[in-house]
């Protein structure tokens, strides 16, 4: 699934995406860390792997959206 880097604190290596539909989800430096990523900009577009359903969603890989998995 593809999202948009709503933030992202470089400190934490955490932050948040929004889904097409708006949602807002948020990952942490684990999910960021699984993807290799080293940054990502506010505005980009990544593709995510989520787990879990409603409130339980969480982000647990993120990579840029033209790299593969």
């Amino acid at each position: 699934m593809q999202a948009t880097v709503a933030t992202f604190d470089p400190q934490t290596r955490s932050g948040a995406v929004l889904l097409d539909d708006g949602t807002q989800l948020r990952y942490d430096a684990e999910a960021f860390d699984s993807g290799g990523l080293r940054m990502v900009r506010v505005g980009q577009r990544v593709r995510i792997r989520t787990d879990g359903t409603g409130p339980e969603l969480r982000v647990t890989f993120l990579t840029l959206a033209t790299l593969p998995d």
